[in-house]
């Protein structure tokens, strides 16, 4: 039986205007994360946006920490956008047994988004999270951004990451 080759599939054009976040960004630096419940951290991060065509952007995060290089936090999920509108939803499961739908807007090449729904496995850890809302934004000099807030039952909605990437492929 031979492999099959994989072939070169077309950008689906529902999702031509967020071209820009496609392929592997690896953090620059390692980013920073704090939060009022937890000791402040640094980590690195890879993301993967790649397409099959559909008209949904496929993606996957993993996080380590930077000193230890131990794993820390997956998030994968699919992305999609309104037809013939800048509105851009994000389908959310992390390894911590959350799962979200975040939704929001695209303006030239930054994503805000909000969380529209959170639900969570029956026994995650407390305090659980109601919110998060997230900013991606394609910087001048070609660098990816993300900055992540987050509110949980007993914090209200406040910065808990940030980083910057860098294309790698």
């Amino acid at each position: 039986m031979a492999c099959p080759v994989q072939q070169t599939v077309e950008l689906n054009p529902a999702l031509l205007p967020l071209d820009w976040l496609l392929g592997t960004w690896e953090s620059d630096e390692p980013g920073e994360g704090c939060f009022p419940t937890i000791k402040p951290f640094h980590y690195t991060e890879t993301l993967n946006f790649s397409h099959v065509g559909q008209p949904v952007i496929n993606f996957m995060f993993s996080a380590f920490n930077a000193e230890t290089k131990k794993p820390l936090h997956r998030e994968s999920g699919f992305i999609r956008m309104q037809p013939g509108t800048n509105r851009v939803a994000f389908i959310i499961a992390q390894n911590s047994g959350l799962v979200e739908i975040e939704e929001g807007e695209l303006t030239g090449q930054q994503l805000n988004l909000q969380s529209q729904a959170v639900a969570r496995i029956s026994f995650a850890r407390e305090p659980h999270v109601q919110q998060i809302s997230r900013v991606f934004q394609l910087r001048p000099d070609g660098k990816l951004e993300q900055t992540v807030s987050m509110a949980t039952d007993n914090q209200p909605l406040m910065q808990h990451l940030h980083i910057t990437y860098r294309r790698s492929s």
